[in-house]
């Protein structure tokens, strides 16, 4: 299905988490023709999702009464536990027949015992994160990983199918989660290994950008060397994907892997990688910038800053 279709719809949606991948994503909804409920117990619902196809209500339990789907996209575990547990959250809302989609980066051990509460209101439950950054939200090209029941999942796919391309049900509830946490780590260790490679080809004369050119073209390419790679070049740092939700996908990794006795040393290498750049101010950068703590650990910044 289209995002551009303009087709009425009489499924209602329930969005709360309008950010950088939020945003795009509940607009890609509306230009399908679907009508969002937002919440503003937080912050003001943007202006311009409001309208014919957009109505703002005062808490997430409210959202949750008016809509048949209830998609949350917020930071972490513990704002997806508010949103869902807190006082007027959405649980307080739910019902038999309908069905909430967490569409977060969070814990999946958490997601599991989430999805066991949400049932226990009569309300199915979907745990959906996705790849792709503002871009793929923004161009409707995510990658959707999701965990619940099929029959759930055939209901909510021509949803995903608006914001998304690569749409996968891995199992059950916690598996989507399980899955975006491993594409976490091999976009980190990419991420890693690009910026190595353009530092060392700097440090020895080489321009960076001419590398990658030629890097593009063998077996190293990557579409982290293409869009990250680019940024790296350029000092282009604006997110994109924040350094610090990407130290907050790499501790659910660590903290998984110390639960199940799995070592992951190049996983726990970039993370220190980020937290450098975090000592760095670096927080609020683009999880290119990684770069950043290569280029302070070499004295050198590729970019002739």
């Amino acid at each position: 299905m289209s995002p551009q279709a303009k087709k009425e719809h009489t499924m209602k949606i329930g969005f709360i988490g309008t950010g950088i991948m939020g945003k795009p994503m509940a607009a890609n909804l509306q230009k399908a023709g679907y009508t969002l409920y937002f919440s503003e117990h937080y912050n003001k619902a943007p202006a311009d999702l409001l309208g014919d196809k957009g109505i703002a209500l005062a808490t997430p339990k409210a959202v949750a009464e008016a809509a048949d789907v209830i998609i949350t996209m917020v930071p972490d575990t513990p704002q997806v536990e508010e949103v869902l547990f807190g006082e007027n959250g959405i649980a307080e809302g739910l019902s038999a027949g309908k069905i909430v989609v967490d569409m977060s980066s969070i814990s999946p051990i958490a997601t599991k015992v989430i999805a066991k509460r949400v049932n226990e209101t009569g309300a199915d439950y979907l745990d959906a994160p996705v790849s792709g950054g503002e871009v793929g939200a923004v161009n409707a090209t995510l990658t959707i990983m999701v965990g619940g029941e099929q029959s759930v999942f055939d209901k909510i796919n021509p949803l995903f199918e608006i914001m998304g391309k690569n749409i996968t049900l891995v199992g059950g509830n916690g598996d989507g989660q399980t899955t975006k946490v491993a594409n976490q780590i091999i976009v980190a260790l990419n991420i890693e290994a690009v910026a190595e490679a353009l530092v060392f080809a700097s440090k020895a004369g080489a321009d960076p950008a001419k590398v990658r050119e030629a890097l593009m073209g063998g077996f190293a390419s990557s579409k982290i060397l293409e869009v990250h790679g680019e940024r790296m070049v350029k000092g282009t740092f604006d997110p994109g994907f924040r350094i610090a939700l990407h130290q907050k996908d790499l501790n659910l990794a660590l903290t998984g892997a110390r639960e199940l006795g799995v070592s992951l040393p190049n996983t726990a290498g970039a993370q220190e990688l980020f937290n450098t750049c975090n000592a760095l101010g670096g927080a609020g950068w683009d999880h290119s910038g990684l770069i950043k703590a290569l280029e302070h650990l070499a004295n050198h910044n590729i970019r002739g800053e």
